[in-house]
């Protein structure tokens, strides 16, 4: 694929914000990555692998190559009676792929509808929502080692997932470029309901014996109802991670605040919800020019029109700051900054 120079990106990343690359390309299978890759433009030079851009906030322009993940396919690759794995090309759009299961009956990634992005972004954040994580139904995937353009099979174990992290996020960050992801699905599908408010929005519609479709558009009503359309409100979704922190942090939190809302998190840990903590200190719909915090969900960060990444990142800022002094949390943002 030839290079394209001075691109705009300005349409490449859901928060909207204007920024440009010296060079750029797509790239649809291993061999046009490897070749792109050899290009003395790009060999040896910044280099940004980029899906959905749904995850990502510019602060500045990338002095280097961009390359965009569409290499696409969804694929039955085995089945049985009661399950059926199926591989998806990593520049498959996220929601498309969700639906495409769904249609067909095959349960495990229902409760993850309308998340924005790629599917090669998933086992890299290890998406979550509603109870399910995207390690609960993942396989193994593949991803072209940059050094030498070797086509590496990771295993679950090999991902080595955690709370929106994995080994490409860690130890792997920038030496791998996700080709494809294989599920595990049920053909018999155990729903998770007891999440959020999808009981709430099942009762609404008279369903008492739910299907994953059922699930699905539940979870789509309800996230529809929260978070911000990208094409319309320009965001990343959710900015900041819910920390994990020690049950006596929670404690002290709940002495002054009896309504916290924490999960437990393994012996000894909580998990505080970040959005209940930055609404808590009067951020929710707080506006600093054409950036500012969503009304309805803390904590997606929102461009109004006209924001600029260095803008954005310094509300983030104004908000990690301002939940450390209240609450003595330190909030981690989610979203990758470049």
């Amino acid at each position: 694929m030839a290079l394209q120079h001075d691109l705009d990106l300005t349409p490449y990343n859901t928060f909207g914000i204007a920024a440009r690359a010296d060079r750029a390309a797509p790239f649809r299978n291993a061999d046009e990555l490897r070749g792109l890759l050899a290009d003395p433009m790009v060999s040896g030079n910044p280099l940004l692998i980029l899906g959905g851009g749904s995850n990502i906030l510019f602060t500045q322009d990338f002095h280097g190559t961009v390359l965009r993940n569409e290499v696409p396919g969804i694929a039955v690759v085995e089945e049985d009676d009661t399950h059926v794995r199926v591989r998806a090309g990593a520049g498959e759009t996220w929601h498309e792929f969700v639906l495409h299961c769904v249609a067909r009956g095959w349960g495990g990634v229902e409760n993850l509808s309308l998340i924005p992005g790629k599917v090669g972004a998933a086992p890299m954040q290890n998406i979550g929502a509603y109870g399910v994580e995207i390690k609960d139904t993942f396989d193994s995937l593949e991803a072209l080692r940059i050094a030498d353009g070797e086509v590496v099979l990771f295993s679950k174990e090999a991902c080595a997932f955690g709370y929106r992290e994995s080994f490409f996020k860690r130890e792997g960050k920038g030496l791998f470029v996700i080709l494809s992801v294989t599920f595990r699905l049920n053909k018999e599908p155990v729903l998770n309901t007891s999440y959020g408010n999808i009981q709430e929005e099942l009762a609404k519609k008279g369903i008492t014996e739910p299907t994953i479709r059922d699930v699905s558009e539940a979870v789509i009503a309800i996230r529809q109802s929260k978070l911000p359309d990208p094409v319309e409100l320009g965001n990343a979704g959710s900015f900041f991670k819910n920390p994990v922190v020690p049950t006596e942090l929670v404690d002290r939190i709940r002495a002054q605040e009896p309504d916290v809302v924490a999960y437990p998190a393994g012996p000894g840990m909580q998990k505080l919800a970040a959005g209940w903590l930055i609404e808590r200190v009067g951020l929710k719909g707080y506006r600093n020019g054409p950036q500012g915090v969503h009304d309805r969900q803390a904590l997606v960060l929102v461009n109004h029109g006209g924001a600029t990444g260095q803008g954005v990142f310094a509300l983030s800022e104004h908000v990690l700051r301002t939940v450390k002094e209240r609450f003595g949390v330190e909030l981690e943002r989610e979203v990758n900054i470049v």
